[in-house]
């Protein structure tokens, strides 16, 4: 695959967890994970923040780290933090500053690529406070590890939903590890096609996802996210398409495998990894590489 890099990110292939609902941590051991990773082929994985924790009970940052190093995987995402932009005295802000002390300690420790952000739980926020909270946060960042702070935009963001909210929040914080994170599958759902990216300049797009599924909505878009996304190449949606376009622009970091699919996470582990890989490097070989 020549310089192509993919990380197997957590939701693609953590097994059997409970989104957004229950136990979101995996059952799948970290070195077990990062094992079938390195044989399938990833350059990296994801870690989820109550995963994180979970791993965190048996191992510390430093083993995890070596790890991560002893199975050659040299990209790591971090996830998720929301409510950032909320006030210091919201109860709902105190513990997202709880889970930037983890993120943060831990992208400093595992040299994380990014720690991706956004907003979820859908709260709203008007565009201004969110930029000078934004830049807060990436201020805060920079000074404590070297990791990208990503921003997803999506569906469920009444804030951030088009492109250019997006270049509006990022681009006006104007911080130098503040990106925009493209997600394949948030940017079908919003109607975003792959040409409808192009103004976003190449200093911003930081992190970029593949997923594929429907074009047409499930009745229940939630479910349809977190239980019905399919592989990439398994679907409708122009994976290529996307992939060429983020290149034009001067995206030439790792890719990220985002495909939360309750089918996927009833596989056993290995085929888990194998066809999260085998799937996604088909879109590369296919001839956008």
């Amino acid at each position: 695959m020549g310089d192509v890099e993919l990380l197997g990110l957590y939701w693609t292939v953590s097994g059997p967890v409970e989104v957004h609902s229950g136990r979101e941590w995996s059952l799948f051991d970290f070195r077990d994970r990062c094992a079938a990773a390195q044989r399938v082929g990833f350059a990296g994985i994801g870690i989820w923040h109550a995963d994180l924790e979970h791993v965190l009970e048996r191992r510390t940052l430093r083993e995890m780290k070596q790890i991560l190093d002893d199975h050659g995987l040299a990209h790591l995402e971090l996830e998720f933090l929301m409510d950032w932009f909320l006030d210091e005295d919201d109860d709902r802000r105190k513990a997202s500053d709880a889970t930037r002390k983890l993120l943060f300690e831990a992208a400093a420790a595992l040299d994380a690529h990014h720690i991706k952000v956004g907003n979820i739980p859908g709260t709203p926020c008007p565009l201004p406070q969110l930029t000078e909270r934004f830049a807060q946060l990436c201020a805060d960042a920079v000074q404590q590890h070297d990791a990208l702070i990503a921003y997803e935009f999506m569906p469920f963001d009444v804030n951030v939903n088009t492109v250019d909210a997006a270049l509006e929040v990022v681009g006006g914080a104007d911080a130098a590890n503040g990106v925009i994170a493209v997600d394949t599958w948030h940017m079908e759902k919003l109607g975003i096609a792959p040409d409808d990216l192009r103004p976003i300049p190449s200093g911003l797009l930081g992190w970029v996802e593949l997923s594929d599924g429907r074009r047409e909505n499930m009745p229940d878009l939630i479910d349809e996210t977190v239980n019905h996304r399919r592989l990439p190449g398994e679907g409708e949606f122009d994976i290529p398409a996307y992939v060429e376009v983020c290149r034009d622009i001067g995206y030439a970091g790792p890719w990220g495998v985002e495909v939360l699919s309750e089918e996927l996470r009833n596989l056993p582990m290995d085929q888990i990894f194998e066809r999260a890989y085998e799937t996604t490097a088909a879109q590369f070989r296919a001839g956008v590489a």
